[in-house]
């Protein structure tokens, strides 16, 4: 990592939109990420990542955001209201298997669906990697059945470009690309 983004990283933890903190995700967020990684939406248009315990989702906290923060700078950040600090989603860029451009990815309890929440924190995360990390390209990924996240992801800019498939994923999803 440059000494940049390793600057950038240590200053810039915590982001704030109008009306959501945004953080790394941690091990304190084991609890939130059991709820919302087995919510039916999640495991419909995401994926079942097998997380059934409080200990599975630490494992997959430590396995699979933290050593992205610590290669990239950024990744998986919680999702806080400012009225409140509830925990209300996850958001972030990722390398994924499978795609040349690092994608953006987003998923909401569903009680804070329709309120704008994703779309502000995804509008900050996509600033945040091309202004601060130097990104040139972002990528989105979606299930066919996912209109809600389809309208997200073209709100934010990128364009349908073809079907994928990616590592360990039956399923064919829709990619998106920033132009």
């Amino acid at each position: 990592m440059s000494l940049k983004n390793q600057n950038l990283q240590d200053e810039n933890k915590f982001y704030e939109t109008e009306r959501l903190i945004l953080r790394p995700m941690n091990l304190e967020d084991a609890e939130f990420i059991l709820d919302l990684y087995n919510r039916p939406k999640f495991i419909q248009y995401i994926g079942d990542r097998y997380i059934r315990t409080i200990s599975d989702a630490e494992n997959y906290i430590q396995k699979r955001f933290l050593p992205q923060f610590e290669k990239l700078g950024f990744g998986n950040y919680l999702m806080l209201t400012k009225d409140g600090h509830h925990k209300i989603g996850g958001i972030g860029i990722f390398e994924r298997d499978g795609l040349d451009v690092v994608d953006i990815g987003f998923s909401l309890l569903e009680e804070f669906e329709g309120k704008g929440y994703a779309y502000e924190a995804a509008l900050k995360i996509k600033s945040v990697g091309m202004n601060d990390f130097g990104l040139t390209k972002l990528s989105a990924i979606t299930t066919k059945e996912n209109i809600s996240s389809q309208k997200l992801i073209e709100k934010l800019g990128l364009k349908f470009q073809r079907f994928v498939k990616i590592p360990n994923d039956p399923e064919e999803l829709m990619y998106y690309e920033t132009e």
